[in-house]
């Protein structure tokens, strides 16, 4: 349960994430140049297969009864997530997800 909870969450971060990379705004907020098309239409392609990731791993811990409300739940919370931190530490929202990483794949292993 809390291994569908945290992996939903972390694919729902990654994949906003990618939604926010993939505008010009952010992008060259965070890298202080402008991507090009290519990789904007990639960044919004990863983004949403993010968040449909997120979505069958949140079907996957609480069943279809519950599945979808939590993970539109987890999608506004990191949504929120990135709202407070992206304008004040762009750099740090961008590597959050790296740094969770293995704390998510340890309570996978853990089985938890």
């Amino acid at each position: 349960m809390i291994a569908g909870f945290l992996s939903g969450l972390w694919l729902a971060y990654g994949g906003m994430l990618a939604l926010c990379m993939g505008l010009e705004r952010h992008f060259k907020q965070v890298w202080q140049g402008l991507p090009t098309p290519l990789l904007r239409r990639g960044l919004r392609a990863v983004g949403w297969f993010g968040l449909g990731l997120s979505l069958v791993a949140s079907v996957g811990a609480w069943g279809w009864a519950m599945g979808p409300v939590g993970g539109f739940g987890l999608i506004s919370l990191a949504g929120f997530a990135l709202v407070l931190l992206l304008p004040y530490r762009p750099r740090f929202a961008v590597w959050l997800p790296l740094g969770v990483a293995p704390i998510v794949a340890l309570v996978w292993l853990m089985g938890l």
